[in-house]
């Protein structure tokens, strides 16, 4: 049956294959979709483009030129590419393998690239699993997951009665047995007992403590862990009935939900520096910090909750383990042992990688190079992880592709369940960064990086993203594990089916904003009054400073403000050129911006120091010494909150013009600030902000028409005062309804109980994929990083 393309082809022939006739004449080999366009363009000679045609290019995600052929990617709807050969001598078209499309890749950059090397393919794995059936419910997995297995439970009855038994049964808190005792021994036992302590329960007052039944519930075989008193205790009982009798996925959820078997917790975060103040804006070293620490504090006040409404007076425990850093300079991460802030037991644990040219291993490591380091730091961390829990951890949550390396290594080593968080996947930040992995390899280290993300994705029980297109993407763009389905990496592998988008381990759960730090303008009462002199100072009064460059010949003109690292994906450059470049924004603007360092010689990190050149460079050029404030200063966390209202008290915009934005912590803060929010199309803003109506949305790569939208904005607030509060508070509201850190770890928690008990009911049928993961860790990821180990011993 004839797909959308092909009736495209179809119902304009001849347009077609005279179009495709200059794409194969262009001197570009590889073409994206906007050099498709480009192509149209000229095609129609600037006159109105042909309909067919133009709906053929919007489902092209790139081409290959060779010879007379073209060879097509094509993205008929989201997460599902197909690939064509297109004749242009013998003017036919057809459908051909994923492993053709990928080896013309291949000859395109090197005509003697052969064709016998490694391929990858998860799909026989994935035929194993449940998959959600449609597009739109991608991401959310746990859902999809619910239901599949209550309709197990329904279908196979005694097979899942017995495995819910046993999994019960497992519950310990040490030595202490929770929820059934032996005096239970098989589920129709079990159900019998359920009616009794029921009809028990009846005579006592529904708030009637836990302790005051105790005993007469052991008797029956029920142990602590299934309510605090009466009428919390009687609800888990009814809901484990309605499993064993009626299931349904609803019930499944709730009493999964309610089991208490996560009590200490790993999160990883490796790369950077990782400490509670102080390093904001160091190389490696941004939003992550700021997301795991709330997420921190969000989890053990929700696990507290969840352990008292069960009847256990347990304190959980939860480590961040990082990386220690000898040579820290004015942090604290060279400290071992630190308790995270306003939490009960929660602390951040360093372990230093082990030491191999100590000019390299005791002081920062880029992200890019840390990966020859994991496993040993993995190992050493085991030994701390046990001693510091008491015992091993039950959940592990990996951030960043090493930090879900390593908790892949952990999770297998204790047999725990594994969580990912990738907030960010370089492959699709890079053009052709697969293809062209050779010559980027020496900056950027990809093979590493894309082997681990492939070990990470299918390895682990269930992934958490912020958003939708981080999984699929748009009607018009892949999403970034979209990314991982089909790639080549010349010479060493070549992947097909990488990713399962419709796989029930991707959930969407959005994290929030400390609300102590981040809050409206308008809430006076909170505000910090004894530091917003002195960043006033900073911001608007031209207080001279070394990390400071520029002043503001007239500070009441509206700021124009970004916060964020300074690399090439940020892309504060770009909005510097902007704003040099529109004399009519500099008449009606000022440019704040705080990010990096002001001097190339304070900062170790190679694109960084790029990147301060070209910020210099921009501002002598266009003159901006009079319009722009840049600070190259690190801001507390409770600072940088007040930096955001005070530029909202001048009635300012933020504008985050990334490349591309994994999440978008920065607009989140920004927004529930009050400050109206200009950014990126790329990446979660798209879906964090409704465009127009609590936000905008930019497109970093059309400078023309982003400046355009800033201005238009600008004029309409000098007319009328009341657009800059409509959006404002719009953002704010936005925020407090659809981000908060509550909801994230109630659905955290409940799904990392769920893919706990389908990892114990399927760990016989996942055996197989552990074992072809261990095949591509031991033999392509150890070996290259061996390599780049023996390249950091040869280090001055």
């Amino acid at each position: 049956m004839a797909n959308k393309f092909e009736k495209l082809i179809d119902a304009d022939n001849n347009s077609f294959y005279n179009y495709f006739n200059l794409v194969s004449e262009n001197e570009k080999k590889l073409m994206v979709q906007g050099d498709l366009y480009e192509v149209l363009k000229n095609y129609t000679n600037g006159k109105n483009e042909i309909e067919s045609l133009r709906k053929i290019v919007e489902l092209i995600q790139e081409t290959v030129t060779l010879d007379h052929s073209v060879y097509i990617n094509v993205r008929e709807s989201i997460g599902k590419s197909e690939f064509y050969l297109c004749n242009l001598e013998e003017k036919f078209t057809e459908k051909i393998k994923t492993k053709h499309y990928l080896f013309a890749k291949e000859i395109a950059i090197n005509p003697e690239s052969p064709n016998n090397f490694l391929t990858l393919n998860f799909e026989p794995f994935y035929k194993k699993n449940p998959s959600v059936r449609d597009t739109k419910s991608i991401g959310h997995g746990v859902q999809y997951l619910n239901k599949f297995l209550s309709s197990q439970m329904f279908t196979d009855v005694e097979k899942w009665k017995q495995l819910l038994f046993n999994f019960i049964r497992l519950h310990k808190y040490d030595t202490e047995q929770l929820l059934l005792n032996d005096r239970i021994t098989d589920p129709e036992h079990l159900n019998e007992h359920i009616d009794i302590a029921l009809e028990k329960l009846k005579e006592y007052d529904k708030k009637e403590p836990y302790q005051n039944f105790k005993h007469t519930l052991q008797d029956l075989g029920f142990e602590s862990g299934l309510g605090k008193d009466a009428e919390t205790y009687s609800a888990s009982l009814k809901l484990l009935d309605n499993l064993l009798n009626s299931p349904d996925h609803i019930s499944l959820k709730e009493f999964i939900s309610r089991i208490p078997m996560i009590f200490r917790i790993c999160i990883i975060s490796i790369h950077g520096y990782f400490a509670q103040e102080g390093v904001l804006g160091l190389p490696d070293t941004g939003g992550q910090v700021v997301y795991i620490l709330d997420q921190v504090k969000a989890l053990e006040k929700s696990l507290n909750e969840s352990l008292k409404e069960s009847g256990l007076n347990i304190k959980p425990k939860i480590i961040i383990l990082t990386r220690q850093i000898k040579n820290a300079g004015n942090t604290k991460c060279n400290v071992r042992l630190e308790k995270v802030h306003q939490t009960k037991n929660s602390w951040i644990l360093r372990v230093p990688f082990r030491e191999h040219n100590p000019k390299v291993t005791d002081n920062w490591i880029s992200r890019f190079e840390i990966y020859p380091y994991l496993e040993e730091f993995v190992e050493d961390a085991s030994i701390e992880l046990l001693a510091e829990f008491g015992g091993r951890p039950d959940l592990i949550i990996g951030n960043y592709s090493d930090g879900n390396l390593a908790s892949y290594l952990l999770s297998k080593k204790f047999g725990v369940t594994q969580c990912c968080i990738a907030h960010a996947l370089e492959k699709s930040k890079y053009l052709f960064s697969g293809l062209y992995w050779n010559q980027l390899e020496e900056y950027y280290n990809f093979s590493l990086q894309f082997t681990a993300d492939l070990i990470a994705i299918n390895s682990t029980d269930f992934l958490i993203t912020s958003t939708f297109q981080e999984i699929a993407g748009t009607d018009n763009s892949i999403g970034q594990y979209e990314s991982y389905q089909h790639f080549t990496m010349p010479g060493l592998y070549r992947v097909e089916n990488g990713a399962n988008l419709k796989h029930t381990k991707f959930n969407i759960v959005s994290p929030g904003v400390n609300e102590n730090i981040y809050f409206p303008y308008t809430n006076s009462k909170k505000r910090l009054k004894s530091i917003q002199k002195s960043i006033r100072e900073m911001l608007f009064e031209n207080k001279e400073d070394p990390e400071i460059i520029g002043k503001l010949d007239n500070p009441d003109l509206i700021p124009i403000f970004s916060m964020a690292r300074l690399d090439k994906i940020k892309n504060l450059t770009a909005l510097v050129r902007w704003f040099g470049e529109s004399t009519e924004l500099q008449e009606k603007a000022n440019l704040i911006i705080v990010a990096g360092k002001v001097n190339a010689e304070d900062t170790t990190d190679n694109e960084e120091k790029e990147q301060i050149g070209i910020m210099h460079d921009l501002i002598n050029k266009y003159e901006l010494h009079g319009k722009i404030r840049w600070l190259g200063k690190l801001f507390r966390k409770d600072e940088a909150g007040e930096v955001y209202r005070i530029i909202a008290d001048h009635h300012g915009v933020f504008v985050q013009p990334a490349l591309f934005e994994g999440f978008g912590l920065t607009v989140l803060e920004a927004m529930i600030s009050g400050l109206p929010v200009f950014a990126t199309k790329y990446g979660g803003p798209l879906e964090i902000i409704q465009n127009g109506e609590n936000g905008f949305h930019i497109d970093p790569v059309d400078q023309k028409n982003s400046t355009d939208k800033i201005l238009r904005f600008i004029k309409k607030v000098a007319e009328d005062e009341n657009h800059w509060n409509e959006i404002s508070t719009n953002g704010i509201n936005r925020v407090n309804e659809a981000y908060n850190w509550k909801l994230y770890t109630k659905n955290l928690l409940s799904q990392a109980k769920i893919y706990g008990f389908w990892k114990f009911a399927t760990n016989m049928e996942n055996e197989d994929m552990a074992a072809y993961l261990d095949i591509i860790y031991h033999m392509l990821y150890k070996p290259r990083a061996q390599k780049l180990l023996e390249k950091h011993y040869q280090r001055d």
